[in-house]
């Protein structure tokens, strides 16, 4: 009965502080519409930055 998340993309782009902002507004606005983004700093270079978009 658990559901299934698929990712529709990933980008790797350069780090900056006001990132999350973006990714916490499409994800209250876009909820509704199964999407879900989310954010992560590559491991291995802290200046990029890892941006996925999943259907929920």
């Amino acid at each position: 009965m658990g559901s299934k998340i698929e990712v529709l993309s990933t980008v790797r782009i350069e780090h900056s502080s006001d990132l999350y902002k973006i990714v916490d507004s499409l994800n209250r606005t876009l909820k509704k519409q199964n999407l879900m983004f989310g954010l992560a700093l590559d491991e291995e270079d802290k200046n990029t930055a890892i941006f996925t978009i999943y259907r929920t």
